[in-house]
Formats: C-alpha cells, sequence, structure tokens
C-alpha cells in the first residue's frame, strides 16, 4: 500500500465517522436529555462519541455498527441516570415523544425494522413505567369482525401514517 493510499483510506474512515456523528447525534442527545439533566445529557453524548471515534476502526468491521454504538450509549444514560430502560421503553420513548418513525428507530438503534415494530407493539399492550404517560392506544378502521392480520395491518398503516412527518 503506498502512503497516497493510506491518506485516502484514513480520510474514507474519517468521513464514515463523521457520517455517522452527524446522524445520530441529534437523536442521542435527545435520547440523553429525556433521561437527565441537559449538562449531563451533553456529558454522556460527547462520552460516547469519543469512544466510538477511538474504537471507529473496529465499529465498521461489525454487521452492526449503530447497534454496538446504541448499547454503549443506552449503557452510559442508564448509568448517569440511575435507571435501566427496557428495550420497550426505549423504543416507545423514541416513537411517541421523540416522534422517530420505524425506519428512524431501527436506523439509530441497528435493529431491524421488524424488530422495532414489535417493540412498539409490545409497549402497546404494556403498562406505562413509573412516572410515564400511557401510550395511546390506536384504533383502526377495521371492523371487529375482521381477521386478526386485517386488524394488525389497519394498525401498522395508521401508526406510520401518523408517523409521517407534515410540512
Amino acid at each position: 500500500m503506498t502512503p497516497a493510499d493510506r491518506t485516502k483510506s484514513v480520510k474514507v474512515l474519517a468521513n464514515g465517522y463523521y457520517a455517522f456523528y452527524d446522524l445520530h447525534r441529534p437523536t442521542y442527545h435527545a435520547y440523553a436529555t429525556a433521561h437527565l439533566s441537559p449538562e449531563e445529557a451533553q456529558i454522556a453524548v460527547a462520552n460516547v462519541f469519543a469512544l466510538v471515534a477511538e474504537n471507529w476502526t473496529s465499529i465498521v468491521t461489525e454487521q452492526h455498527p449503530a447497534r454496538w454504538a446504541w448499547t454503549r450509549h443506552t449503557r452510559t444514560v442508564a448509568r448517569r441516570s440511575g435507571h435501566i430502560p427496557t428495550c420497550v421503553q426505549d423504543a416507545c420513548l423514541l416513537h411517541d415523544r421523540l416522534h422517530l418513525t420505524v425506519k428512524q428507530i431501527s436506523t439509530t438503534t441497528g435493529q431491524d425494522p421488524a424488530t422495532v415494530t414489535t417493540l412498539l407493539a409490545a409497549g402497546d399492550r404494556s403498562d406505562p413505567a413509573p412516572g410515564q404517560r400511557p401510550r395511546v392506544r390506536l384504533r383502526t378502521n377495521a371492523a371487529p369482525t375482521s381477521s386478526l392480520e386485517a386488524r394488525w395491518g389497519a394498525a401498522l398503516r395508521l401508526r406510520t401514517s401518523q408517523a409521517l412527518p407534515t410540512n
């Protein structure tokens, strides 16, 4: 490998990190702010991105780099807040309070969209965590006598249409 090739690969790695940072930092900060004071949230986000930067060359070899980083971030926030939320609570927070779509949650957490949808459905069925408001139950237009698949499909269409940003 020539020095020019090494320089090019370093630039590609640096640009990849900056793209990851630009994509995920706003959501990481909003998530941390939902659990911590603004000052603590800033520290938590700075710490996790410092960790990501230090390990970037190995993180990009992971199957799901976003999952690696999200796991470290949620652990950091949990440690600083003294509260360990479940994956269901995290998905509901990202969807209901931070207004992220299933695809955005999937991108942020490194989970596939089907897993995110399952977590949100579990949140619809569960009781709220202490100090949280109950989740809004979705009503569907499907008739009560329709099949379970039709009702489930209608609920997902409604959730998706509600999550789309308005201009």
